[in-house]
């Protein structure tokens, strides 16, 4: 659904903005762009939940989760770029130091941590 990206985004640039990390604004609205999208398309979730945390100094932590406990992988062998879609984990995968999958009973969180800079 687009307008759950469109909140996902509108959630990222809150958080962002309140901690003062504004120069990371567009980078973590795409990496959140890319997991909802991949959340709505691969999964059968009705309800997905974007969280935002800064758990270190240099790094914000952007994640969706859903129901689904599906673990997503880069295809790094699918080059046809005429297709749509299918180069989403690929840019995460870009834009973040590192991203990952956190499997729980009732499903998981896909994330991505961006580096930003540290608050004096």
């Amino acid at each position: 659904m687009p307008s759950s990206a469109l909140s996902a985004r509108r959630l990222v640039r809150i958080a962002l903005t309140n901690w003062r990390l504004e120069q990371s604004i567009d980078d973590a609205e795409l990496i959140v762009s890319e997991l909802v999208s991949n959340a709505v398309r691969h999964t059968s979730s009705r309800v997905i939940r974007v969280t935002a945390a800064w758990p270190m100094d240099t790094r914000v932590r952007i994640g969706v989760i859903d129901r689904s406990r599906t673990i997503p992988h880069l295809q790094y062998t699918d080059r046809d770029y005429t297709r749509p879609h299918g180069r989403g984990l690929l840019m995460i995968d870009a834009l973040t130091y590192r991203w990952g999958t956190d499997l729980y009973n009732w499903g998981k969180m896909v994330w991505g941590d961006l580096l930003v800079e540290a608050r004096p």
